[in-house]
């Protein structure tokens, strides 16, 4: 998407807020023996609540993907993204979340990510949350009108060295603000100066994914999840941002 006008940037800047309250409601859920299923009920009602909608709910890509059956993606240790919560899908002390969410409110569409320890984690995974946290600002900040996507991917892919974390080349940030997914994309590796233009008004998720070792991924099997291939844990941070002549502004903080 690309804001052109005040009312454009208003329903921008509401939606955000109202994905911050849900992620906000979300995570003071999480905690040991707590079911990923109560999380998303918590999306669910607070989403409600706020009379928007969970974007990714029966969301599909082409005719060849079987719809989404979760409002959020609550993807646990080695798990990268896209697996749905379950009643039996139990939070355990030390584990590592991903909580990924899509919201809709008034045509406007939102998306957000973060990582969070379940109660205490070792160092190794704070390593790894730190990292891809980092990864996030430094792709926020590299993101400005007159640059390149490149700019973005070569701060991701730079920060991951310097955490020693692997990256997730096969999944990337992209646009949004019409629909849940929108050019242009936006990988976590790169070159600066090259890739596609920023322009003023352009809506992007930028959304560094990292995994402990490598970065590479396979299919878990079930239609949805993504996991490492080698068993490492994985961490993901997003936030959806508009650019502005002053900077990129957070829409979803």
């Amino acid at each position: 998407m690309i804001a052109k006008t005040d009312d454009e940037i208003k329903n921008l800047r509401e939606a955000g807020k109202k994905m911050a309250e849900v992620v906000r409601a979300v995570l003071a859920k999480v905690g040991p023996d707590v079911s990923s299923w109560v999380l998303e009920e918590v999306a669910r009602a607070a989403t409600a609540r706020l009379g928007a909608r969970p974007s990714y709910l029966n969301y599909s890509e082409g005719k060849k993907m079987q719809k989404y059956p979760a409002a959020l993606c609550v993807s646990i240790n080695n798990e990268i993204a896209h697996s749905p919560p379950r009643p039996d899908k139990m939070l355990r002390a030390g584990d590592v979340v991903s909580i990924d969410f899509g919201l809709e409110y008034n045509g406007i569409y939102m998306d957000t990510a973060c990582t969070v320890g379940v109660g205490a984690i070792d160092k190794s995974a704070q390593n790894l949350l730190a990292g891809t946290s980092v990864a996030l600002g430094a792709a926020i900040a590299a993101a400005k009108v007159g640059g390149y996507t490149g700019d973005i991917g070569e701060a991701v892919e730079r920060t991951a060295k310097q955490f020693k974390l692997g990256v997730v080349e096969e999944l990337r940030g992209h646009g949004v603000g019409a629909a849940v997914h929108e050019l242009p994309y936006v990988d976590n590796y790169g070159h600066a100066g090259e890739g596609g233009k920023l322009v003023e008004g352009m809506v992007l998720a930028l959304e560094p994914i990292f995994a402990e070792r490598s970065g590479d991924m396979v299919d878990a099997g079930d239609g949805y999840t993504y996991i490492t291939k080698d068993g490492s844990r994985s961490a993901h941070f997003e936030h959806t941002v508009l650019l502005t002549q002053n900077g990129p502004e957070i829409l979803t903080a």
